[in-house]
């Protein structure tokens, strides 16, 4: 494999007089990798992706395509892209904008022939390609707009929030389509708000928050925390709690899980009773459960409910940006 990456970029920085952009950012991703750019409405992304697709040029900072600089016709040849704000002539039907992209791109019509029906049956357009656009839902028109992403067949494919417009069928149906272009080794840098598709599709990814990188890493290590056990127990007292910390060295603690998660609902809880609370410890893995639940019944306690609370991305985020303020879209 070739050392030169992907995209690499380094302290590539974009400034507005009103203080919006993004700075420093520096990050590398590798050729057939699936990278993730997460950050809250207004925090510099789409900047950011414009730099690298050669729309804007950097105020200070230097990146590279496959090993050309950003904005050369070298750069621009590798790549595909689909904006979040789209618009394509509604006259044509969705085959002829493909096919326009197509001329732009200076494919042989020999090769758009034969590329351009699979692009359509591959995004799900399929026979409705001989349909005008202003027929097209917005859903069908970001499919039309992935479709164009991909008729020079890129090496990099970046994706500004590929599925916003999407039901959650469509959206899973793009996300099949993007695992499948990354089993053919297409790098793709995926610039989304919807969390489960960086979470089931990205092998790194990066924060940003205010135009700045907060954190970044592989999706596996930035979620590979303990996972959080709940015990609903009976005949509690404070003195089988410190009894508990105290011999098994774990933290147990107090404390309800998330409604809505893994099946949890307040609703249920009926009347208080004082001596029936739920407990949480941060495990390893689930023999630790099966000791603590042993250790629990020895000790005269009720064992009602186990609940396993694995961390998401969606509360990784939330985490990261907790206590920021956030310049937003409007400001």
């Amino acid at each position: 494999m070739s050392s030169i990456p992907a995209i690499d970029a380094n302290a590539l920085t974009k400034a507005y007089p009103n203080g919006r952009g993004c700075q420093d950012v520096t990050l590398t991703v590798g050729k057939g990798e699936a990278f993730g750019f997460l950050g809250p409405n207004g925090a510099g992304k789409s900047t950011f992706v414009k730099m690298l697709v050669g729309l804007i040029s950097p105020t200070d900072g230097q990146a590279s395509i496959l090993g050309h600089p950003l904005g050369s016709i070298e750069a621009k040849m590798k790549i595909g892209y689909l904006p979040e704000l789209y618009r394509y002539q509604d006259w044509l039907t969705g085959e002829e904008v493909v096919r326009l992209h197509a001329k732009l791109c200076r494919i042989p019509k020999s090769v758009m022939d034969q590329r351009i029906p699979q692009l359509l049956q591959e995004v799900g357009i399929g026979l409705r390609g001989g349909d005008r656009v202003k027929h097209y839902s917005k859903g069908m028109q970001q499919r039309l707009g992935l479709a164009c992403a991909l008729v020079n067949d890129p090496e990099i494919l970046f994706l500004d929030e590929p599925s916003s417009a999407l039901d959650p069928i469509g959206r899973m149906e793009v996300r099949k389509i993007l695992q499948r272009l990354k089993e053919r080794g297409i790098t793709i840098f995926l610039n989304s708000h919807l969390l489960e598709d960086v979470e089931v599709l990205c092998d790194r990814m990066a924060l940003l928050s205010n135009g700045a990188v907060l954190r970044h890493g592989k999706v596996a290590e930035m979620l590979n925390k303990r996972t959080n056990w709940h015990f609903k127990v009976g005949g509690y007292t404070p003195f089988l709690l410190s009894w508990l910390n105290e011999h098994t060295g774990l933290t147990i603690r107090q404390s309800v899980p998330a409604a809505g998660k893994s099946g949890y609902d307040p609703a249920q809880e009926g009347e208080s009773d004082s001596s029936i609370v739920w407990l949480a410890a941060e495990l390893d893995h689930e023999e630790q459960a099966g000791w603590l639940n042993g250790l629990m019944v020895q000790q005269g306690m009720t064992l009602y409910q186990v609940i396993r609370q694995t961390e998401r991305l969606e509360d990784w985020f939330m985490d990261a940006v907790a206590g920021l303020s956030h310049r937003g879209e409007k400001e």
